[in-house]
């Protein structure tokens, strides 16, 4: 069973910069995507970004422009850079891998901003 850790989570204030990482415990040949999500306090988890084994890229409409999602298939990694962040953006954030043999879910990442 694979297994996702995130890093790169914090405090930053509004405007600034944060670069998730998402490095998987071993390589997957067939996926049919990865994702990063977030969940804010008393809301549900929404889809920030999605890269598919294609490498298709999807942004949710409030992240674009902003948010880049990237990944390395050398290092089994798959990131998130966030620039301008805004208040709004703080929750935790989850690194997701969808592939045919199933669903990983990583631990989350706290990333607040402040005002």
């Amino acid at each position: 069973q694979v297994q996702l850790v995130e890093s790169g989570g914090g405090l930053v204030q509004a405007g600034g910069s944060l670069r998730l990482s998402c490095a998987a415990s071993k390589r997957i040949f067939d996926i049919n995507h990865l994702a990063w999500y977030r969940q804010a306090p008393g809301k549900q988890r929404e889809s920030v970004a999605i890269i598919t084994s294609g490498g298709g890229i999807s942004y949710a409409d409030s992240v674009k422009g902003r948010f880049t999602i990237s990944r390395d298939n050398a290092k089994n990694t798959v990131y998130l850079q966030m620039n301008s962040l805004k208040p709004e953006d703080t929750g935790v954030y989850y690194c997701h891998l969808n592939a045919p043999v199933g669903v990983v879910w990583g631990q989350g990442t706290q990333v607040t901003v402040s005002s």
